[in-house]
């Protein structure tokens, strides 16, 4: 796992800035680095920088890498699963390689097939190629958005990209300035959900999607999608069978390394199975001294059965906001989900004895493991009323003030698109624009945002409009952007078997009624672990990553801190300050649960003090 840098253009002292941009994500590779840079009179030329983090061929792995005549250079962050064949196959039509690793295969493959290289790619990746005959850069993210890549465009037409934000302010045209649309749908879905970042005219490169930089102009292209439209007719058992092969079969594509690999391991069937399959030698878990925040027991006992090591950690509050901070400076834009921080501290143990882990992110969404995605059983039976008059009832109190039963109403309706907002929804539309000062209302509401999806899952089930919406937003917004940033802090790799592109090709042929069928959420995929796994931990419901914010924000050496920030000039910048201390006060006496939201205004005050001068 590396992580890359890069910009075009002239600009003084290039090889300097070059290597303080990758000096800046240099937990992301401390192996080694490197760089292309071309002559000052190639003024449309790119300067590539890359740091590594060596896993796969450590000793003749290094970037940037070069096709034969040096017409094409590559840097490269991720790992491709199907790259032996794809390197027989280029062989085969007569390329040479120098190395046995897979950035060499992206090389050599974007010679044979050009731009359809993408298309042949099985794994996580993001990656800049400058093509010197052309003139061109082109570069891809993979289908689900795993690894990150982020660019900008400078006043005087500079490209910079690169996999972490941070390493632009290196760039002297880069100058950090908040986007003032994205605090708004921020505070509802507690992650950026846009495609510009909280860095003004700072944009993500969607997942799926690659693109072309020339003469100052870039096209993108969307080359994969989530197809949920046709169904398998394989029954029940047969697929669960289907599943446990291909969750096996992944997990032994996601295991090529040539350092040692361990896995995460909570108590519930996710990580389970994975590890289960991947049969490592040491998993990692963490936990709190609270028992209804500590899973870890229940890792510990599956170790044992497994006859594997766990290594386990317990945290303390005052830990978790000693490193805060540095957390969102990982992290790059605010990211409130309280996950991330027992989350760092997972990825910093592991890395003391492992240098890649597979983790168990995806299966809720691939499988429909949320309980959100469920209807609770006064739910069912409502909606054996017909659908068009629960419909009209919806409508009809859509326009009402709120009452006891109006939201029940609302997602009686089966519209999802009426209430889902994806897994995470903090502050509700009208609480996140009361909240902040008028010059900050600008951005989208949360429904805005989720539109467009919505539009792009017309026809499909309840069940599958909401996972399409988590896999398209809440997926590469926030679960993998925390497993990535989390997990690169301390140079650690972590992969996701769950996330692969034939796992999912299958998946979304699965009938919704296999994945919730009124007794449990993801039920085949319980099924098909429960091969593996004892009934405890197949069947065990979803706890998640939990953590005990609610509590912390109650006492006072954490209840100050949070006061601080929020009595600052820097909240009364973009907030009615009043509200936010009020909002604190309650929660302290008890009058309200607000620790989600006290949580999610505090990140981003956190984040704004580490980034924004």
């Amino acid at each position: 796992m590396c992580g890359f840098v890069g910009f075009t253009g002239q600009i003084e002292s290039r090889e300097k800035i070059l290597r303080r941009m990758a000096d800046r994500i240099i937990h992301r590779g401390p192996d080694s680095d490197g760089y292309h840079i071309e002559g000052e009179e190639d003024s449309d030329s790119a300067a590539l920088g890359f740091r590594r983090l060596s896993i796969i061929d450590l000793s003749d792995g290094s970037q940037p890498m070069y096709n034969e005549d040096g017409s094409v250079v590559i840097v490269y962050n991720g790992e491709i699963y199907n790259f032996m064949d794809l390197r027989d196959e280029l062989i085969a039509r007569g390329h040479v390689f120098r190395t046995r690793c897979d950035t060499e295969v992206i090389v050599h493959g974007y010679e044979e097939y050009g731009d359809k290289i993408v298309d042949c790619l099985r794994g996580m990746f993001a990656f800049v190629i400058w093509d010197k005959k052309n003139r061109r850069l082109f570069g891809a993210r993979d289908p689900f958005g795993i690894k990150p890549f982020y660019y900008t465009v400078t006043p005087s037409g500079h490209f910079i990209f690169g996999s972490e934000i941070k390493s632009f302010l290196e760039h002297p045209e880069f100058h950090p300035e908040v986007n003032p649309e994205a605090l708004r749908p921020y505070l509802s879905f507690q992650y950026s959900s846009m495609e510009e970042t909280f860095f003004k005219g700072t944009y993500k490169l969607l997942p799926a999607t690659c693109f072309e930089y020339a003469d100052g102009v870039m096209k993108k292209r969307q080359y994969w999608n989530v197809d949920f439209t046709k169904k398998s007719d394989l029954t029940y058992d047969e697929w669960a069978e289907k599943i446990d092969f291909r969750v096996r079969e992944s997990v032994r594509s996601h295991k090529i390394s040539d350092v040692k690999v361990g896995s995460f391991l909570s108590g519930g069937v996710d990580s389970s199975y994975i590890t289960a399959a991947l049969m490592p030698d040491d998993t990692f878990s963490v936990g709190f001294e609270n028992k209804k925040f500590d899973e870890t027991g229940e890792a510990k006992e599956l170790s044992k059965i497994l006859g594997v090591n766990n290594f386990i950690e317990h945290l303390t509050p005052e830990e978790c906001f000693d490193v805060f901070s540095d957390i969102q400076y990982h992290m790059d834009e605010p990211q409130s989900n309280p996950s991330s921080v027992p989350l760092y501290f997972l990825a910093r143990l592991a890395s003391q004895h492992v240098t890649v882990v597979l983790s168990g992110e995806g299966a809720d969404e691939i499988y429909a493991g949320y309980e959100w995605y469920d209807d609770v059983p006064m739910m069912r039976k409502y909606k054996k009323i017909p659908g068009f008059l629960r419909r009209g009832v919806a409508s009809a109190v859509s326009h009402l003030p709120q009452f006891k039963g109006h939201d029940f109403l609302i997602k009686g309706s089966g519209q999802p698109e009426r209430y889902f907002i994806g897994e995470a929804f903090v502050y509700p539309e009208k609480e996140a624009f009361d909240v902040l000062r008028p010059k900050y209302r600008c951005g989208p509401t949360a429904h805005e945002v989720t539109a467009p999806v919505y539009e792009e899952a017309k026809g499909l089930s309840e069940v599958e409009k909401k996972q399409y919406l988590d896999i398209k937003l809440w997926l590469p917004g926030d679960i993998l952007l925390k497993a990535d940033k989390m997990s690169m802090a301390h140079s650690l790799e972590l992969r996701v078997p769950y996330l692969d592109r034939v796992v999912m090709e299958e998946a979304q042929t699965i009938p919704s009624g296999y994945k919730i069928n009124g007794i449990d959420t993801k039920a085949v995929l319980r099924t098909a672990a429960n091969k593996t796994l004892p009934d405890e931990w197949a069947n065990r419901p979803k706890k998640g990553f939990p953590v005990p914010i609610r509590k912390w924000l109650a006492e006072d050496p954490y209840y100050d801190r949070v006061k601080k920030a929020f009595s600052s000039d820097v909240a009364a910048e973009y907030f009615e300050a009043n509200k936010l201390l009020r909002m604190l006060d309650d929660h302290r006496d008890g009058k309200a649960n607000n620790g989600r939201k006290i949580w999610t205004t505090f990140t981003f005050l956190t984040w704004h003090d580490r980034f924004i001068v």
